[in-house]
C-alpha cells in the first residue's frame, strides 16, 4: 500500500473517530449543562371523541380528529368550564395533553365532583381540555402539514366555541411545532391567551420546506401587531430536539403587547432543565401550566391575563406586578431588638421579638438592603406550601442615635423593593436538581433587595425586619451591601487555556459579577469552578454559594460545590439569529455569612462547546454536502472539455481535497469575518472568534462526502456483479415510444397521486442500478444491408441525419460522468427525505384517503422532470452524459458554480434553497446537453434542421 493510501486512510479513520466525539459530546451536554430534576405525573385519563366535529365543519374531518379529555372519577363528561385548546406538534399526540389536564382538575376539585374552597369562593370555572389528534404527522418537515393542521384547528375552534356561550374565549396551549400552527392562527377575537410550550418560534428546527419558511414569515409579521398574550415556556440546554434559542419570542414592535420567555432553569419552583418530551409532563411545569389555565379563566383583558400569567409562571427577571405596600407605622419602645452591625440571622422566632432593628452602616454608599427567608413569605411573596412565617421590611429614621428614646421614637416607611424573586437553596453534596425528584413545591427562599434612599447626615437609620405569625420553621438572614458590581475586563480568548480569577469579597451577601467582554453565545460553554475563603465549610450553611448566570432573556441557577466545576451557558445570541445581546456576561453570587467566597475561576470548557456546536450545525452538513459535490462535477467536466479523460469520483474527490480544498478553506474564512446578515455561511455575523468554524466544518463535511461515496461503491458492488448476470444493458437505440409514454404516465401519476420526491427517489434507485451495471460498449464490426426496392405506391422514406452517441475519438466512453451525477443525487437525497416521511406517516396513519391535502406543491412534475430526463438517458447511451456543444460560446459548465456557491452561502440556514438550485442548472445541463442528443441529434441545430426538411418533404 502507497503511503499516499495510508495518509489517506489515517486522516479518514481521525475525522471519523472526531464525528463520534462530536456526537457523544453534543449528547453529553444535555445533562452536564442543565441537568433534569423532573417528578413524573399520574393521572386517570379517558378521551371523548368529537363525533360531531365533522366534515360539515372541515374536509380535513377524514384526516384528524378533536378529543375532549375528562379525568375519570373527577369530572363528568358534559363540558361546563373553560375552553382550552391543546395542539401536539411534529409527531406528537392528543394525549400528551393528559399530566396538564389531570393537574387542572384535581386543584379545582377538592376530592371527586367536590370544588377546592380556594375556587368556589372565587367563581372560578373548571378547565374543559380539548386536543386535536393530528395522528403524529411529522409537521417539522413539511409546510403543507403546518397549514392543513392550522385549517383544522382554526374550524375547531369553531365547534368548540358552539358548545359555550356567544362571548366565550378559548385558550390554546401547544407543544414543540404545535406553537407555530397555535401563533399561525393570530390574530384571533377567540382566543385570549396561548401557552407554548418548547416550541421553535425564531428558527424552524429543519429547514428542508420552503413554505415553513414563509409561514415563519408570516407569523413574525402577524404577531407584531397582535395584542393577545403569548407566553413561551424553554427547557434549555436540556432540549436537544429544539435549541432554545429558537424558542424565545420575537419581540413585538409595541412593548405594550404581552410576551414572555420562560426557562424552565429559571422558572420559579422549577428551576431545572427539561427534556423536549418531558415538557409536557414535567410536575413541577405542569402544575403550574394548569394553575395559570384556571387562572386566566376569570380574566377578562390581555392585561389582567398577562398579571396572572407573570403571577405563576415566574423567572424572577421582573418585579411582580401584585407587590402589596405595608402601611406606615411608629414603633413602640418595648416591641423591637436593635441588633449589632452586621449580618443578622435569625433562626429561633419564638424567642426574639417581632421587630428587629439593623443599623444601616452610613460609611457605604450607595446602600442596598439584602434579605433572604426561608419557607415564609414577604409581600404576599411565598413557595407554594409556604409556613405562616411572614416578613416585612421597613426604613425607620431618627435624629438620634437611640432608637429606644421615648422622646423621639423611630419613624418607619415600607422599603419598597428594587428586586424580589424565590431563589432555590440546594442541599450540599446532592445533584441539583435531585434527579427524578426536584424541588418541591414547599422549597424556595424569597430574595428581598432594596435600595435605600439618601438622607440627612442628622438622622440615624434603620431596617427593620417586622415579623408576624412567628413558626419555629425556616430562617431569615439580612445585611447590607454595597451597590457596586465586580467588573471584569478579560476576553474570550484569556479564557481558551487557562483560568481566569475574578476576586469575590467573602463577606458579601450578594456579589454581582460584570463581564462585558465575554461572549454570550450559545456555541460557548464556561466552566466556573470556585475558591472558598479560609477553607469555610459549607456541610452546615444555611444558604450555600449559589450562582446565577443572567443573560438577556434567561436565568440559570448553579450550585457553587467543591466536588466538580459547573458549566455556564447561554441562548441569548446563537447562529443564525440576530441579537444585539451578542457580548457580555452577568453573574450573581448568592451567600450565607458562614460559608463565603473569595474568587471565580473561569475558562471556556472545550468539550461542553464542542457538543454545542454539534447540535447547532447538522443542517450544514447536507447543504455544504451539495457544494462539495458540485464543485467536483463542475471540474470533472471541465477537465473532459479540454480533452482529458473524464476523471471519476475519487479522481475528482481526491483532486478537490489536494487542490481545492485550501483556498476555499481560505474563501470560507474570509467570508466568515465579514458582517453578513444571520442567513450567511454559518449565521456568526462577521464575529472573528467564530471564523475558524467554517473552515473546519468544509473539511468534516467534505471527508462525509468521501465516506458517502466508498459507501455507495460498497452498495454498487453486489448490484453490478448481480445485474451483469441476469440483464442486459440497453441498446444505445434512443428514446421510444414506449419511454414517451412511460415519461407521460409518471408525469401524470405525479400531478395526481404521488409527490415528486417519490419520483426522485425512484430517479436515484435506477441511477444506482445503472451504474452498478454498467460495461462498456463493445467495438462492433461494419454490418452493410442490401438496399431495399421502394414500394411503387409509397413514397420514398426520408433519411434524418445518423445519431451519435459516441464520445470523441480522443475519449474513451467511461461511467464517470454519470457516477458524479449519482453521487449529486445522493446528496440531494436528504433534502427530499424528510417529504417522503411525511408522505409515508401519513398514509399509515390516515390511509390514502388523506393523502389529496397533504399538499399541494408537493405535485409538481417539473420538480423531477430534468432527473428524470437525465437517469433515462444515462441508461441507454454509450456516450458521454454531457459532451460539450460546439455551438456553445461559454460552457454551460459554469452553471454548476451557482449551487455550489448558494450551498456555501445559504446551505446552512436556508437549505431549501440549494435543491431549487440544483433543480435549475441541471434542467439547463439537460437541455442544452442532453436534450439534442436524447431526441437522436448532435445539437438544437439539427433538431431544428431535420424539423424543417421534414416539413419540406410533406409539402413536396
Amino acid at each position: 500500500m502507497a503511503w499516499a493510501e495510508r495518509i489517506s486512510i489515517l486522516v479518514v479513520v481521525f475525522f471519523i473517530s472526531l464525528f463520534g466525539l462530536i456526537y457523544r459530546a453534543t449528547f453529553d451536554s444535555a445533562s452536564s449543562l442543565s441537568p433534569q430534576g423532573c417528578r413524573m405525573s399520574y393521572m386517570s385519563p379517558s378521551y371523548i371523541v368529537q363525533s360531531a366535529f365533522d366534515t360539515s365543519w372541515t374536509p380535513l374531518a377524514t384526516r384528524y380528529s378533536l378529543l375532549l379529555y375528562r379525568e375519570v372519577g373527577w369530572e363528568d363528561n358534559e363540558p361546563r368550564g373553560v375552553p382550552v385548546l391543546f395542539i401536539p406538534g411534529n409527531a406528537g399526540s392528543s394525549h400528551q395533553i393528559r399530566s396538564i389536564a389531570s393537574s387542572a382538575a384535581r386543584q379545582y376539585y377538592a376530592s371527586p365532583h367536590s370544588v377546592s374552597p380556594d375556587f368556589a369562593s372565587r367563581v372560578l370555572k373548571p378547565l374543559d381540555f380539548f386536543a386535536v389528534e393530528y395522528n403524529e404527522d411529522l409537521s417539522a418537515f413539511h409546510g403543507p402539514t403546518l397549514d392543513a393542521e392550522t385549517a383544522y384547528a382554526s374550524s375547531a375552534i369553531s365547534y368548540i366555541l358552539s358548545l359555550y356561550p356567544s362571548g366565550t374565549s378559548i385558550i390554546v396551549m401547544a407543544h414543540s411545532m404545535g406553537g407555530i400552527v397555535a401563533t399561525s392562527l393570530l390574530p384571533s377575537p377567540d382566543i385570549s391567551a396561548v401557552i407554548t410550550m418548547s416550541t421553535p418560534h425564531t428558527l424552524p428546527p429543519a429547514r428542508f420546506d420552503r413554505r415553513i419558511a414563509a409561514i415563519y414569515n408570516e407569523n413574525r409579521a402577524a404577531l407584531s401587531n397582535d395584542s393577545t398574550p403569548i407566553l413561551s415556556l424553554c427547557g434549555g440546554a436540556t432540549d436537544l430536539m429544539v435549541p432554545s434559542e429558537s424558542c424565545i419570542l420575537p419581540e413585538p414592535e409595541d412593548n405594550e403587547f404581552y410576551r414572555r420567555t420562560i426557562f424552565s432553569s429559571a422558572l420559579e419552583g422549577c428551576w431545572t432543565g427539561v427534556g423536549h418530551q418531558v415538557m409536557v409532563w414535567c410536575h413541577q411545569v405542569r402544575w403550574r401550566v394548569a394553575r395559570a389555565a384556571l387562572e386566566l379563566g376569570a380574566t377578562l383583558s390581555p392585561e389582567a391575563r398577562g398579571t396572572t400569567l407573570d403571577r405563576w409562571l415566574r423567572d424572577g427577571r421582573s418585579l411582580p406586578r401584585f407587590v402589596e405596600d405595608p402601611s406606615r407605622s411608629v414603633l413602640g419602645k418595648s416591641g423591637y431588638t436593635v441588633q449589632p452591625p452586621g449580618p443578622l440571622v435569625l433562626r429561633e422566632f419564638r424567642k426574639s421579638k417581632a421587630i428587629q432593628l439593623m443599623p444601616v452602616p452610613e460609611k457605604a454608599s450607595p446602600v442596598k438592603f439584602v434579605a433572604y427567608v426561608s419557607q415564609g413569605s414577604v409581600l404576599s411573596m411565598a413557595p407554594h406550601h409556604a409556613s405562616s412565617l411572614s416578613a416585612s421590611f421597613f426604613l425607620c429614621t431618627s435624629p438620634l442615635d437611640d432608637p429606644y428614646s421615648s422622646s423621639s421614637p423611630p419613624s418607619c416607611e415600607p422599603l419598597h423593593p428594587a428586586s424580589m424573586k424565590l431563589i432555590p437553596n440546594p442541599v450540599p453534596d446532592k445533584p441539583f436538581p435531585i434527579p427524578h425528584e426536584g424541588i418541591d413545591e414547599s422549597e424556595g427562599v424569597v430574595l428581598f433587595e432594596a435600595m435605600l434612599p439618601e438622607h440627612d447626615q442628622r438622622e440615624y437609620r434603620w431596617v427593620a425586619i417586622w415579623l408576624s405569625n412567628r413558626e419555629e420553621k425556616g430562617w431569615i438572614i439580612g445585611g447590607f451591601i454595597k451597590d457596586e458590581p465586580i467588573v471584569s475586563d478579560f476576553n474570550v480568548h484569556a479564557m481558551l487555556y487557562h483560568d481566569v480569577s475574578v476576586p469575590i469579597n467573602p463577606d458579601d451577601l450578594i456579589s454581582e459579577v460584570q463581564l462585558p467582554r465575554l461572549h454570550s453565545n450559545a456555541l460557548l460553554v464556561y466552566r466556573v469552578s470556585v475558591a472558598y475563603a479560609n477553607s469555610r465549610s459549607c456541610q452546615n450553611s444555611l444558604l450555600p454559594p449559589l450562582l446565577l448566570h443572567t443573560s438577556h432573556s434567561e436565568s440559570h441557577f448553579h450550585p457553587l460545590t467543591q466536588s466538580r466545576p459547573l458549566l455556564l451557558h447561554t441562548h441569548t445570541a446563537a447562529p443564525f439569529i440576530p441579537s444585539s445581546h451578542a457580548r457580555g456576561i452577568n453573574l450573581t453570587l448568592y451567600t450565607s455569612p458562614d460559608c463565603g467566597v473569595e474568587s471565580l475561576l473561569i475558562r471556556v470548557d472545550w468539550w461542553g462547546t464542542l457538543g454545542r456546536i454539534g447540535a447547532r450545525y447538522w443542517t450544514a452538513i447536507p447543504g455544504w454536502g451539495v457544494g462539495i459535490v458540485a464543485w467536483t462535477l463542475f471540474a470533472a467536466l471541465g477537465a473532459y472539455e479540454r480533452g482529458e479523460p473524464m476523471p471519476s469520483v475519487t479522481e475528482s474527490l481526491s483532486r478537490f481535497a489536494s487542490q481545492t480544498i485550501p483556498w476555499l478553506m481560505a474563501a470560507t474564512f474570509a467570508l466568515s469575518l465579514l458582517p453578513l446578515p444571520p442567513d450567511f455561511i454559518l449565521g456568526n455575523q462577521g464575529d472573528f472568534f467564530f471564523s475558524p468554524l467554517a473552515p473546519h466544518i468544509l473539511v468534516l463535511v467534505t471527508v462525509l462526502v468521501i465516506i458517502s461515496w466508498w459507501v455507495l461503491c460498497i452498495i454498487m458492488w453486489p448490484i453490478g456483479k448481480l445485474g451483469r448476470i441476469l440483464a442486459r444493458r440497453k441498446d444505445d437505440s434512443g428514446i421510444s415510444k414506449n419511454t414517451i409514454l412511460s415519461m407521460l404516465f409518471i408525469f401524470l401519476l405525479v400531478a395526481v397521486i404521488v409527490p415528486w420526491q417519490v419520483a426522485f427517489l425512484c430517479c436515484w434507485i435506477i441511477h444506482l442500478v445503472t451504474c452498478a451495471t454498467y460495461t462498456p460498449p463493445e467495438a462492433a464490426p461494419p454490418t452493410y444491408a442490401a438496399p431495399r426496392t421502394p414500394s411503387p405506391t409509397r413514397k420514398p422514406a426520408i433519411r434524418y441525419p445518423p445519431r451519435v452517441r459516441s464520445p470523441p475519438p480522443h475519449v474513451p466512453a467511461t461511467p464517470h460522468d454519470a457516477r458524479h451525477v449519482l453521487l449529486l443525487m445522493t446528496w440531494l437525497l436528504p433534502l427530499v427525505a424528510p417529504v417522503l416521511a411525511v408522505w409515508v406517516r401519513t398514509l399509515a396513519t390516515a390511509g390514502p384517503i388523506a393523502l389529496g391535502n397533504v399538499g399541494l406543491g408537493d405535485h409538481s412534475f417539473l420538480a423531477v422532470a430534468p432527473f428524470l430526463i437525465l437517469v433515462d438517458y444515462a441508461s441507454w447511451t454509450h456516450g458521454a452524459l454531457f459532451p460539450q456543444d460546439k455551438y456553445e460560446s461559454v460552457s454551460v459548465r459554469w452553471c454548476l458554480l451557482l449551487p455550489a456557491i448558494v450551498a456555501f452561502l445559504l446551505g446552512a440556514r436556508r437549505t431549501y434553497e440549494v435543491f431549487d438550485w440544483v433543480w435549475i442548472v441541471m434542467s439547463v445541463l439537460v437541455v442544452f446537453r442532453v436534450g439534442p442528443r436524447y431526441l437522436g441529434a448532435e445539437s438544437w441545430a439539427s433538431v431544428l434542421g431535420r424539423s424543417k426538411s421534414h416539413q419540406e418533404s410533406k409539402e413536396i
